[in-house]
C-alpha cells in the first residue's frame, strides 16, 4: 500500500513538474516568436496592428496610415538593431530619433484621445513577449 501511495505522489510531482516545464517552454517560443519577427517587419506590424486596432478604436481611414508608419519605423529599427549591442549609445540616439518621428507622426493621425491611450499603453520595461515593446523600447 506504501508502495503505491509513493508511486501515485511520484507520478504527481512528475506530471506537475512536467506541466510547469511546457509552461516556461510556451512563454520562451512566444518569445523567441516575436523577436524573430524584428527580421520581418511586417509581420510584426501587423501583430501591433492587432492590438492597437481594437484598443486604440482605429478607423477604416486611420490603420493603413498607422500601418505604414509603424513598418517604416519597424524597417529603419531592424536597421540600426546591431548597435545595440556595438555601440549602445549610437543605437540609443538614432532609436531616440525614430521613435520620435513616429510618435510625432501618429500624434498627426490619431485623434488626442487616442495618441493620449496610445501612450499609456507603454510597458514598465522591455518584454520580448509584449508586442508594443518594439515601439517603445
Amino acid at each position: 500500500m506504501k508502495k503505491v501511495c509513493f508511486l501515485l505522489a511520484g507520478i504527481c510531482l512528475l506530471s506537475m513538474s512536467s506541466l510547469k516545464a511546457q509552461d516556461v517552454l510556451g512563454a520562451a517560443k512566444k518569445a523567441a516568436a516575436i523577436s524573430n519577427t524584428l527580421g520581418n517587419p511586417g509581420g510584426i506590424a501587423n501583430n501591433i496592428m492587432g492590438s492597437l486596432t481594437p484598443t486604440l478604436g482605429l478607423n477604416n481611414t486611420q490603420q493603413p496610415k498607422v500601418l505604414d508608419m509603424v513598418s517604416g519605423f519597424l524597417k529603419k529599427k531592424s536597421e540600426i538593431m546591431p548597435l545595440q549591442q556595438t555601440n549602445p549609445t549610437a543605437y540609443t540616439s538614432k532609436f531616440s530619433g525614430l521613435q520620435g518621428g513616429l510618435f510625432s507622426k501618429l500624434k498627426g493621425i490619431l485623434t488626442a484621445a487616442q495618441y493620449a491611450k496610445f501612450l499609456g499603453l507603454k510597458p514598465k520595461a522591455s518584454d520580448a513577449t509584449n508586442v508594443l515593446s518594439q515601439l517603445f523600447f
